[in-house]
C-alpha cells in the first residue's frame, strides 16, 4: 500500500511516497518531479511497479543520514554550511558506532550516544564542537522518530556539556587603526584587502556575510549595503572611509583580479573566484601580525571591536543590535557587560 504526501516549490514538487504494510510504514521513497505530474497518475504507476510492496528495514545508517541531509536541503532549506556541518558530524558518529558493532539506526541507544560524547571529550574536542555535534545528533534522531523509523528517540534526553563563555577579543581603537593601515594601495590584492577590512569594521557584519556580498547588495552613492540570509535581510550603513576604499577596489582592483571573467560576487580572490572564509582568515592573520598586534585576531575580532567601540561611544544598544543582526538583545548586551568590567 502507498501513502503519498507532497511539498511544492514554484516549479517542482517533492513527493514523499510512504510504503505501508498493515497501516504501518515500512519504507519511503523521495521523488522530485515537475508540478505538471498528476498525483493520481503517480500513485497508479507506483502500484503498477511495486504492487503490494514489502521492504526490509534499512541496515545502513549512512542511508538514513543521506536521506536526512536531503530533507534538510529540499524541505527545510537550510544553508549549505549547516548541511555540510550536519553531514560531517553524523558521518563521524556513524563511523564510531560501526566500530562498536552498531550499523542500524534502530539499534542506537542513549548509552551508545553517551559513549560517543565521552569519546569526544577524551579526544580533547572543544565544548563548542561537542555541543554542535549533539545538536546534529538530536536533529537527526528526532527526524528518524518523527518519520517512524525508530520507536523511541535515544537522543531526546542527552545533555550538552557546559560551555565556558570566553570574553570576546576586542582591539583598542589604536590597534584597529594600525590593522586597517597595513594594506597598501599598489596592487589589486592590497586594494581589495583594504576594502574588505574597512568594510568589515565600518559595518560589523559577519565574515560569512562579507564574503557573500554581491554587486547588487552595495549602494556606493549613499553608503549602504544589504545582508541577506535564507529568511531575512537587513540594511547596514557605512561611512566615507569604507566607501572610498570600496570605490578604489571597484575601479582599480576587482577587474584585475577577475582576469576577464565575470562574477556577481563583490570580493574576488587572486584566481578570479569568490573569496572564501579560509582565504579571508589568512588575510586578517597576516595583517594582524604585520601590525604587531599580540591579541589572537580572527575574522570575528573586527565585529566584536565594532560593537564595543560604538557602545563605548554612547551608541543606542538597540541600533547596534539591528546593525549586527542579533535576534536576541542578550547577545548584544554581552558587549555592555564586557565594557563595564
Amino acid at each position: 500500500m502507498l501513502g503519498v504526501k507532497k511539498t511544492c516549490s514554484p516549479t517542482y514538487c517533492i513527493f514523499y511516497v510512504n510504503l505501508l504494510e498493515n497501516s504501518k510504514k515500512v519504507g519511503k521513497i523521495y521523488l522530485i518531479l515537475s508540478k505538471k505530474v498528476d498525483i493520481m497518475v503517480l500513485i497508479s504507476r507506483f502500484y503498477g511497479i511495486f504492487g503490494d510492496y514489502r521492504v526490509r528495514g534499512r541496515e545502513n545508517m549512512v542511508t538514513d543520514i543521506n536521506e536526512f541531509i536531503h530533507y534538510l536541503r529540499e524541505v527545510k532549506r537550510t544553508s549549505r554550511n549547516t548541511e555540510i556541518s550536519y553531514q560531517r558530524d553524523l558521518m563521524q558518529l556513524a563511523s564510531f558506532l560501526e566500530k562498536q558493532g552498531i550499523t542500524e539506526v534502530g539499534k542506537v541507544t542513549k548509552t551508545s550516544l553517551n559513549s560517543y560524547i565521552l569519546f569526544l571529550e577524551k579526544e580533547g574536542r572543544a565544548s563548542t564542537t561537542i555541543s554542535r555535534t549533539l545538536a546534529s545528533t538530536k536533529a537527526f534522531f528526532h527526524y528518524e522518530y518523527k518519520e517512524g523509523q525508530i520507536r523511541r528517540d535515544p537522543a531526546e534526553l542527552l545533555k550538552a556539556p557546559k560551555i565556558e563563555k570566553k570574553a570576546p577579543t576586542i582591539l583598542t581603537v589604536e590597534e584597529v587603526n594600525r590593522l586597517l593601515d597595513q594594506p597598501g594601495n599598489d596592487t589589486p590584492k592590497e586594494i581589495r584587502d583594504k576594502a574588505m577590512l574597512q568594510l568589515l569594521y565600518a559595518t560589523g557584519i559577519r565574515v560569512s556575510e562579507l564574503i557573500h556580498l554581491k554587486l547588487e547588495d552595495i549602494n556606493l552613492p549613499i553608503g549602504l549595503l544589504t545582508c541577506r540570509d535564507e529568511t531575512r535581510e537587513r540594511m547596514v550603513p557605512f561611512g566615507k572611509v569604507a566607501r572610498q576604499a570600496l570605490q578604489d577596489y571597484m575601479e582599480r582592483g576587482r577587474d584585475s583580479l577577475l582576469k576577464g571573467k565575470e562574477s556577481d560576487w563583490l570580493f574576488i580572490n587572486c584566481n578570479g573566484q569568490p573569496m572564501s572564509r579560509q582565504g579571508f582568515w589568512k588575510i586578517i592573520k597576516y595583517y594582524g601580525k604585520k601590525a604587531g598586534i599580540d591579541a589572537d585576531i580572527t575574522p570575528h575580532t573586527l565585529r566584536h571591536s565594532f560593537a564595543a567601540h560604538l557602545l563605548r561611544s554612547g551608541a543606542d544598544i538597540h541600533a547596534v543590535q539591528t546593525m549586527l543582526g542579533h535576534s536576541d538583545m542578550t547577545t548584544t548586551q554581552m558587549y555592555m557587560n564586557y565594557l563595564q568590567k
